[in-house]
């Protein structure tokens, strides 16, 4: 299966990274390579790109696709956790642009193998990036406990039926080990009371998400990544971050208003006293949205959000 995915948001990306062509460029989630292949199109003919992903089928896809650019391009298979060990690795100290399109991609949710799909029945895996020892789907849901089971669900699903999903996930283990996509969906619809089916997302919709995240930490690589990646900004650099859902925007939103700040004396305090300044400066107060147009032609489009933010030149120029 080749992997194809619809980059969105591509002209808002590249309006608001505010490319040049002498740049270096950071791709932290390649996926597809359709935002790589438009970065490295516009930043033409010296503009340099460091492509990331810790997909291996992404990894072999980009390379192919970014063959042509040559030794403008360098392809990095790592999560985008290790951002900054990977350009300390690379000698390189200043970036004049991050983008990140968090989440799943439409080869990911396509390819039924990999797990990620309530819609096919296959094994329960949801690994964005097959680690030695890191664990599937299938292995969290068979040894943690029904409480831990119900917390996930509930914190990175916001599933209503959580504590309902979880005791039968317990009772089903007990039987047999859950070992397929088909067999969780089978247990989450006896679960969500038939009422409760009739109308909103597919019913296993919030789960697989929630176990998604759970699986690849994905929230938590979120929050720091965003604050490594400012720290390799140049002054005047910016930072975009394509997100999904409300708990990936919440914590970008967070960390740009953190690092934004600066000061994180108590509001008492008359003069500042922790000597933090302000690293970014927002651009966008409300987050860009997909228009109607591209929504039709990628329906998938429809619940992304863009947030952008600047290093600051200097102290003064902070809102």
């Amino acid at each position: 299966m080749e992997f194809s995915h619809v980059p969105v948001l591509l002209n808002e990306c590249m309006d608001m990274l505010n490319l040049n062509s002498s740049g270096l460029y950071v791709d932290c989630t390649m996926g597809g390579a359709g935002h790589s292949v438009s970065i490295l199109e516009r930043t033409s003919p010296t503009g340099k790109l460091i492509a990331v992903d810790q997909d291996e089928d992404a990894i072999r896809a980009g390379r192919e696709k970014l063959g042509g650019f040559s030794d403008r391009v360098k392809i990095i298979h790592d999560n985008f956790s290790n951002i900054k060990r990977i350009l300390e690795r690379l000698n390189i100290s200043e970036v004049d642009g991050f983008l990140f399109d968090v989440g799943v991609s439409s080869y990911q949710l396509e390819n039924a193998e990999r797990g990620f799909s309530y819609q096919e029945d296959a094994p329960l895996d949801m690994r964005m990036g097959t680690w030695a020892g890191a664990r599937t789907a299938a292995d969290l849901l068979n040894s943690e406990g029904e409480k831990e089971i119900a917390d996930i669900i509930f914190r990175y699903g916001e599933e209503r039926w959580a504590k309902r999903i979880a005791q039968f996930i317990i009772n089903f283990r007990e039987r047999k080990k859950i070992e397929t996509t088909g067999e969780l969906v089978e247990i989450i619809k006896a679960a969500i009371p038939a009422g409760a089916r009739k109308s909103g997302p597919h019913p296993a919709k919030r789960t697989f998400q929630a176990l998604r995240i759970a699986i690849n930490h994905e929230l938590e690589v979120l929050e720091s990544a965003v604050t490594d990646a400012a720290f390799f900004l140049k002054p005047g650099g910016r930072i975009c971050i394509i997100t999904f859902h409300s708990l990936e925007d919440r914590i970008v939103k967070h960390q740009y208003q953190l690092l934004a700040k600066g000061c994180t004396c108590p509001p008492a305090f008359p003069i500042c006293k922790c000597g933090k300044k302000p690293v970014l400066k927002i651009l966008t107060r409300k987050p860009i949205i997909p228009t109607d147009m591209e929504i039709n032609q990628n329906p998938r489009a429809r619940s992304a959000k863009l947030r952008v933010a600047e290093k600051v030149l200097n102290n003064l120029e902070v809102e």
